[in-house]
């Protein structure tokens, strides 16, 4: 079984392959994945892990289509991202792209796609998002607790909850984070 993590630095998992862009202790795989996934075999790799990274690729499109290529057809791509309502998302200036419920819905068939329906733009790669929740945390112990026990629960109830938040609440009750699970079509 081949795991991997993109953008590993020096917190990499148990038993996965770390790649990062720089040489930081316990990185197996120096590279620039602005450049794609070479060093890995078409079909090759089970699962896919990134933290914290997505939002620093400028070439995201080559990327998607590097992953799509490497995973296997049951291969999963976990993923954690800034959403785009996070106000300290603004001040890293290595931050280059927003993530929110609809960002992979572009890559996915309308089937596959939340209620509100987003154009097919990019033709190929295909894949299909088994799974999205946003993540709500706060530095102060009180509002951690109001958001991660009351707001987080309730926002993620359904994929309804999900989009009406993003609609209408994210800029009154910002959310720090939003995880995927995606597959990739072949």
């Amino acid at each position: 079984m081949i795991l991997v993590e993109l953008g590993c630095g020096t917190t990499k998992r148990e038993g996965v392959i770390g790649v990062d862009r720089l040489p930081l202790p316990g990185v197996d795989i120096v590279a620039d994945m602005e450049q794609g996934l070479p060093f890995f075999e078409s079909d090759s790799v089970d699962a896919i892990y990134s933290d914290h990274f997505f939002e620093h690729i400028g070439n995201f499109e080559l990327l998607i289509r590097e992953i799509h290529r490497v995973l296997k057809k049951e291969g999963t791509l976990f993923l954690r991202v800034p959403h785009f309502s996070n106000p300290y998302y603004y001040s890293d200036p290595t931050h280059r792209r927003f993530f929110g419920l609809y960002t992979f819905d572009y890559y996915s068939d309308p089937v596959h796609q939340l209620r509100h329906k987003v154009p097919a733009f990019y033709g190929n790669p295909r894949f299909r998002v088994i799974r999205r929740k946003l993540i709500f945390k706060s530095d102060f112990l009180i509002r951690s607790v109001i958001k991660h026990r009351i707001i987080q629960p309730l926002v993620n109830l359904s994929d309804y909850t999900r989009e009406l938040y993003e609609e209408l609440f994210c800029h009154l009750l910002p959310c720090q984070e939003i995880y995927f699970e995606i597959q990739p079509v072949k």
